[in-house]
């Protein structure tokens, strides 16, 4: 007889983990970060099956963020799965969320700098992400309702850094039947159902509508539109890093300088990454930087009348004199 394979959603899962892999060196250590939802437990399910394969070693790490009453016992419960999958390390991040940006950003920030600082520690050549396509396409939405320009829309990467996503092309009813095919019990966050948060809405809410009333795959449309966004907006990142260089002149002190000219010459997409560059490498947060603070200063190019610098964030000035654009912290002498 021939012997069954694993079952189709648990072998579409540990394929993209396998593609996520290639070129990774022998013996290097991969880790996932696990919060026991459905999503990421299939991870870590695939990335345990699959590291041994690929000469790799493979490791977990779950987030305590203490937004609930027992997180600390649920964090547990994921790390003796882990030992059980014969994941190791596998250790417990506990953080303290702050409030700055709302919730849901504060936590992410907590989040990620967690795993930045344990990969660096354990030395680890990537971390595995549990993102689906229907949370591409989620982002796809958000970014869409913020105008936030194509970057937003181009959701996030397949590949970022350390951070790797397998799952970006697979929906989460994959992850869902992984999950079940392997008798793993994920743990469903209260969280992903409180309508508090924006995500939530958009996931039990606006999606919902749209593939009523459109027909179904709009997720997949949406994360379609992503990948090819995040295309053009690589390929106009690019192109800004160019023209950043030919037009910038020699820095004084903290100060970024720019020739008018030069940036005249370059269409909108362009000048303003170039804008956003400039001002980022002067020493404006990027967090706090906005297409609004941005377009203020591309004014003083397209439409110059003399007016006075434009405030930034991070105490920064852009302002324009003799033909050359100045960002520098405030006030420009």
């Amino acid at each position: 007889m021939t012997p069954v394979g694993p079952h189709p959603a648990v072998a579409d899962i540990r394929r993209a983990v396998r593609d996520a892999l290639t070129g990774v060196p022998a013996d290097a250590l991969i880790l996932t970060a696990c919060s026991g939802g459905a999503d990421s437990l299939a991870l870590a399910a695939a990335l345990a099956f699959e590291a041994p394969r690929a000469n790799l070693r493979a490791g977990l790490l779950t987030v305590d963020h203490q937004l609930q009453p027992g997180s600390g016992h649920r964090a547990e419960t994921v790390i003796t799965l882990a030992h059980e999958m014969a994941l190791t390390p596998a250790e417990i991040l506990t953080v303290t969320v702050g409030r700055q940006g709302g919730p849901e950003a504060a936590a992410r920030e907590a989040r990620y700098a967690a795993l930045d600082e344990a990969a660096d520690r354990l030395g680890a050549e990537a971390v595995l992400l549990g993102h689906t396509r229907d949370d591409q396409a989620e982002t796809v939405l958000l970014g869409l309702a913020r105008g936030s320009g194509p970057r937003s829309l181009s959701g996030m990467a397949a590949r970022s850094g350390r951070y790797r996503r397998p799952l970006l092309h697979l929906p989460r009813t994959t992850t869902v039947a992984a999950c079940h095919a392997q008798n793993l019990s994920p743990w469903d966050d209260p969280h992903n159902d409180d309508t508090r948060y924006t995500r939530v809405r958009v996931r039990h809410t606006v999606l919902p509508v749209l593939e009523r009333e459109l027909g179904p795959g709009v997720a997949e449309a949406l994360a379609r539109t992503a990948a090819m966004a995040r295309e053009d907006a690589d390929a106009l990142d690019e192109w800004a890093g160019s023209a950043f260089q030919n037009c910038a002149l020699s820095d004084i002190g903290e100060s970024v300088k720019l020739t008018v000219t030069e940036l005249e010459k370059l269409p909108p997409a362009v000048r303003t990454r170039v804008l956003r560059r400039a001002a980022i490498a002067a020493g404006s947060p990027s967090g706090a930087l906005s297409a609004t603070h941005v377009l203020s200063v591309d004014r003083l190019i397209t439409h110059w009348r003399g007016q006075k610098a434009v405030d930034l964030p991070g105490g920064l000035s852009a302002v324009r004199r003799y033909g050359t654009l100045i960002f520098a912290i405030s006030p420009i002498a």
